[in-house]
């Protein structure tokens, strides 16, 4: 009796503690999620200056944003899966080692094809981050693990409050391509850190996490397996056709491009069929179709959508209604529509370094609800009270709590009750549907500010006051679907239990 009783003391002991080189290993990987992102906010207030300068059109400009996003999609569920087969560090060096490669080409493009291949290779950087969160999984005990995954996460948003503090600087002083050569030197000292002082390990496993899904013994024998390569295709054919069909979408729906649209939708539909087809019968699939049914993943994963759709439709719902003339809009600058979000951003990342003591605190489901209920505040405040800059930046802020604490916990669920051998998979699944819910958010946002209006003695049209109360409802919408599927989380859990 007391020796097993001595041998628990010591399981929870093991699985409570962390290490020094722990906490580096949180720090280095933090600072490559930061740096990812760090350059992409430096970037947006350079738009302007690039259209100006390669005599481009917005459609154009557009593709910027959206072959970074395209490809990092796509690639992220590949990483994932590699990260599980053959390495996390190793993926991960790779993608890091690539992106580099991308921020040198960009700092030296001088024309838009060249600039939009150094996005493309980028976006295969971006991939880097299952193989990220993989490491930290092995790296932490269970009990801490909420910690590790709020404070990588809260690297994005400190990341983004940076880039957008200090690229409008940067450009201004030194030129568009300074942001991308200003990025380099950081990447490569945040790569080097990690060939020093990353390892691969095991941690405790939780073993709730095996419950549900099965893992074949032929996976569990053989790490060194082929890649479904079928699937790896016909996957990557659906998110890059979807994909293509709403960044037209965001661009502007017309008679000339609502044939390319219906196509790519349409192939985007016949190759998710294809692929569903193919991994069914795959006795080493490369997504295991039961992750997308496991009834914690699966809300977690439809939480991650909704809060990229929440977030990227209000990004650029707000730009125009500050830059939109008087009455429809706030007649401001882009400074002063930087300065309308910059609580938004702050907001997001002090509230996603706090989630973690939270869950520990409440648990990892109980943040999701009242995340849920926070960011339904914002998005009413939003839809009645958006008439002074002053108003949005305090529901912005609000929103962004909640939003904060949504994403955060539902990240750490998919982290911490994901199969320990699907981790990396399982993580780019959740990243490849967050990045998707960025790109829908947009388009949706496009769709409702195509409803224009004149303004007497201003020359053009712009979007109207219903375009805003539309996007604004949306995200309402979405923090009520938020709540719902918190509440079935917590059912789910507390009968798991």
């Amino acid at each position: 009796m007391i020796k097993k009783r001595h041998e628990k003391n010591n399981l929870i002991n093991e699985t409570s503690t962390v290490s020094r080189h722990a906490w580096l290993t949180l720090a280095i990987l933090s600072g490559t999620l930061l740096t990812v992102f760090f350059s992409e906010t430096m970037l947006l207030p350079a738009i302007p200056d690039i259209i100006t300068e390669f005599n481009i059109s917005y459609g154009t400009a557009a593709w910027i944003f959206s072959a970074y996003l395209i490809v990092a999609a796509v690639m992220t569920p590949v990483a994932g899966r590699l990260s599980d087969l053959y390495g996390k560090k190793k993926v991960l060096l790779t993608m890091l080692g690539i992106y580099i490669g991308g921020l040198v080409v960009g700092g030296f493009a001088d024309n838009i094809v060249l600039l939009l291949i150094s996005r493309v290779i980028q976006g295969v950087g971006l991939a880097a981050i299952p193989a990220a969160f993989s490491l930290l999984r092995d790296t932490f005990p269970p009990a801490k693990l909420s910690i590790a995954v709020g404070v990588f996460g809260s690297a994005y948003s400190a990341g983004s409050v940076i880039g957008l503090l200090v690229g409008a600087s940067i450009i201004q002083f030194f030129g568009w391509h300074a942001t991308f050569l200003a990025i380099v030197p950081f990447s490569a000292v945040v790569t080097m850190l990690i060939i020093r002082f990353v390892k691969e390990g095991n941690t405790i496993e939780d073993k709730s996490t095996l419950k549900n899904i099965q893992i074949p013994k032929s996976e569990t024998k053989n790490r060194t397996l082929s890649i479904d390569l079928k699937g790896v295709l016909s996957l990557s054919a659906t998110i890059s056709f979807f994909l293509i069909a709403l960044t037209i979408i965001q661009i502007g729906i017309n008679i000339d491009n609502l044939q390319q649209i219906v196509g790519a939708f349409a192939i985007s539909a016949i190759s998710l069929a294809f692929f569903v087809t193919i991994e069914r019968r795959m006795k080493n699939p490369f997504v295991n179709l039961k992750l997308l049914k496991d009834k914690i993943l699966l809300p977690s994963y439809i939480l991650l959508i909704s809060t990229g759709i929440t977030m990227f439709m209000i990004y650029p719902t707000i730009v125009q209604l500050v830059r939109s003339p008087i009455p429809l809009g706030f007649g401001g600058s882009s400074v002063d529509a930087a300065n309308v979000q910059l609580p938004f951003m702050i907001g997001f990342l002090v509230f996603a370094s706090i989630t973690p003591f939270i869950i520990n605190r409440i648990g990892g489901v109980r943040p999701i609800i009242i995340g849920g209920i926070v960011s339904l505040i914002g998005t009413l405040g939003l839809l009645g009270f958006h008439s002074t800059e002053f108003s949005v930046s305090v529901s912005l802020a609000v929103l962004a709590s909640g939003l904060s604490l949504t994403m955060t916990a539902a990240w750490n669920l998919v982290v911490s009750k994901s199969p320990k051998e699907y981790t990396g998979i399982s993580v780019g699944v959740g990243a490849l549907l967050l990045f998707i819910g960025m790109a829908i958010g947009p388009a949706l946002a496009g769709v409702y500010m195509a409803n224009h209006e004149t303004i007497t003695g201003i020359q053009g049209s712009y979007p109207s006051t219903n375009s805003y109360n539309l996007v604004f409802l949306t995200a309402g919408v979405l923090s009520v679907v938020t709540i719902v599927f918190a509440i079935l989380l917590k059912r789910t859990t507390s009968r798991i239990v």
